[in-house]
């Protein structure tokens, strides 16, 4: 059920208001019985993997250390 809590809408905006959801609810539904949704990255493609290491510290060459972790 949709209620006007406030404003005066026209028909015709309230007929858009509408479409729009209905629309959305029609997608969902949808989306819903089309079965799983996207399958999740695994672990080895993450870009984030490389960053879980700790970096290396300070000293001689750490630049050289800082772009494959060991």
């Amino acid at each position: 059920m949709i209620k006007v809590v406030r404003g005066n809408p026209t028909p015709e905006e309230l007929a858009a208001a509408l479409a729009v959801v209905q629309a959305r609810a029609a997608a969902t539904a949808a989306a819903a019985a089309s079965g799983p949704g996207p399958a999740v990255p695994e672990g080895w493609s993450d870009p984030s993997r490389i960053a879980r290491s700790a970096r290396p510290g300070p000293g001689p060459r750490a630049w050289a250390r800082s772009y494959w972790p060991a």
